[in-house]
Parts: structure tokens; sequence; C-alpha cells
């Protein structure tokens, strides 16, 4: 078995990064593909999905889930094909998304919990969709906007990263559920793209002035549910639009990951308490269990032409430091995802 793949190839944590990641933070490894266990199987890595709480991952301390250790092989989510197995759940062939990690090849048992492996159909919505729409991206926008935001039809709903993976998701099912919806991006070709390709009714572009004017216009009527993915001075801003009872959920603060000094919180708080409004935080894991409810509803959707799965696809499985850059660069439309191999 060891002898019938190349060597696995992988990037592993090398050192906790101070800002921006740098190739210097990684160990480039190889080592042979090992056999899989009694119930285990090979998984040949085709997919890596670029997450911006990847970067989170990297510091040590607490947080929802362990970091990455020192020497680890990174954590990611990846899509891929079972090139052997000695499991009845998995055949030869079959696709598999879970957690891969940064590599080449996946070997271990097929129950493994990390992993968490689940069969795909890649002929429903393309098989990308499935690191996007289908995965875990999707699963944020579908609990954290219907669990925790709660969205009522004619209510308007501000997203931030409203270009990236689980932004132009959750802004899609809004409008589907009957919602106002205003997205905040980065730059002109960003904010078409989530008007003219995803339907938003408008789009803030936080480049281009100041975002409080920007909301004044563009939602007249105030903020219902504010889906934030930046944190920082976006955050603050929206604080100062919400209406009575609005419900911001706390998806992710991107502008924060790599912030050398303290994170900076929301200066305009007490918002919440003269609008008794509620701020509550969201990680998907929680809604584990009904991931197969939401796959199966946005899957519908996706057939009846009614939700998006736009990916950003850059290839070549070396390039990994400098493509996990291009999240915080804004250099994607879409969900980003490096193509690591063909079938």
């Amino acid at each position: 078995m060891t002898n019938a793949f190349p060597p696995n190839q992988q990037f592993r944590l090398a050192a906790r990064p101070s800002g921006m990641p740098r190739r210097e933070d990684w160990q480039f490894h190889e080592e042979a593909v090992g056999e899989p266990p009694e119930d285990g199987i090979v998984v040949k890595v085709l997919y890596l999905s670029l997450d911006p709480a990847m970067r989170g991952w990297m510091n040590e301390g607490k947080s929802y889930i362990r970091p990455v250790a020192i020497g680890e092989v990174m954590r990611a989510g990846g899509l891929g094909v079972v090139v052997a197995s000695r499991s009845p759940r998995f055949a030869v062939g079959d696709y598999v998304a879970g957690g891969t990690g940064v590599q080449r090849y996946w070997s271990g048992a097929a129950d493994d919990k990390g992993a968490a492996f689940v069969k795909i159909d890649p002929r429903i919505g393309g098989t990308t969709a499935w690191l996007n729409t289908l995965g875990m991206p999707g699963m944020t926008a579908w609990f954290g906007l219907r669990e925790v935001g709660q969205p009522k039809a004619g209510e308007t709903v501000v997203v931030s990263g409203a270009a990236g993976a689980v932004g132009m998701t959750v802004g899609q099912l809004a409008k589907h559920m009957g919602c106002r919806v205003v997205g905040i991006a980065g730059g002109l070709d960003k904010c078409r793209f989530v008007v003219e390709q995803l339907g938003f009714d408008a789009c803030i572009d936080y480049k281009a002035g100041p975002v409080h004017a920007a909301l004044k216009e563009h939602c007249p009527q105030g903020v219902d549910v504010y889906f934030d993915n930046v944190g920082g001075d976006i955050l603050d801003a929206v604080l100062t639009r919400i209406n009575m009872k609005a419900r911001i959920v706390i998806c992710g603060a991107i502008s924060q990951y790599n912030a050398t000094a303290q994170v900076k919180g929301p200066a305009n708080y007490l918002s919440l308490l003269v609008n008794r409004a509620r701020m509550e935080g969201m990680v998907v894991f929680d809604y584990a269990a009904r991931y197969p409810e939401a796959v199966r509803e946005m899957a519908h959707m996706i057939g009846e032409g009614n939700l998006k799965s736009i990916e950003f696809v850059t290839e070549g499985f070396e390039t990994f430091p400098e493509a996990l850059l291009m999240l915080f660069e804004g250099r994607n439309l879409g969900k980003l995802v490096l193509k690591v191999a063909d079938v």
C-alpha cells in the first residue's frame, strides 16, 4: 500500500504568526502514504477549503476549538475521492468531504471524529459547491441566519463580507425569505457582483466612503438583522442604525484576525440597550447534527435555480501559503478554494 501512491505532501504549522501569516510559518513535509487501518480509508484530496477561521486556529489560547499544534498538519476542510478502503462505509471511488487537513492524502479510520467524512454526490451543485453552499460556509449561513438572526419577511438584513463564502449565501437566503438585503463589501467589482449576480438590493463599498452615511441611504427604515463577518469599525457603524429588537449575528471578525494590537471591540454597544437588541455569537459546529437538513433544503434550492454557489478556484498545492492570504487581501469573489489534484 505504501508504494501505491506518490509521497504525501503536507503543510504543517511551524510557528504562530504575528500579523499576516508568512511562508516561514509553515513547514513543507513529505511522508509515505500510510496503509489504512482496519475499518479505515485513504482519501486523495482534490480541493481544499480556505476559510478566515483558519487564521484563528493558528493562534494559541482558548477558543471554540483547540488551536493547531506546532508541527501538526494545518487543519482545513477538504473534498476528495477514496482511493483505498477497508471500511464498509466507503468504497473506492466514493467522493467524500471532511477535515482532510492541508495535505495531498488523508489516511485513517473511516469514522475519525476529527475528519468526520461524509459521502457526497458531486452531481448536485457541482463538486466545489460541497466546500461552499453545501459545506461549512453554507451551514454557517443557513443556521446563523435562520436560527440566530431569525429574519421575517419585509425586514432589512445587512451582511458584511457580502462577496465571501458565508456572506453571499446569507444574502441570497434572506432574499428568498422576503427581506430587503444590503451587503457590505470592499470595492466596486465586489459590489457589482453582489447586486448583479447574487440579487442583493444594494451593496455598500466600505472603501468608497463612510459606511454610516451609506447605511442611512440604503437602509432608510433601519437594520433589523445584521450578519457580521468582519467586526471592527463596520460593526460599530451598523450598531448606530439598528431597529428596536434587532438581532446581530456575530459570525466572524476578519478585520481583526491579523491584528497585532488588542482586538477592537464595539464602542456603540449601548445601542443594544436602547433598542432592546440582541447580539449573539454563532459557531456552526453547534448545529452539526442538523447539517443534512440544511444540505437537503439548499440542494433543492440550487436545483430550482433559487440559490447560486460561486467558487473562486486557485490552483497549486504548493501555493497554499500565498493562496490563504488572498482571503485577507480581498482578492476572491465567492468561496476561495484551492485545487490540489485532478481525480
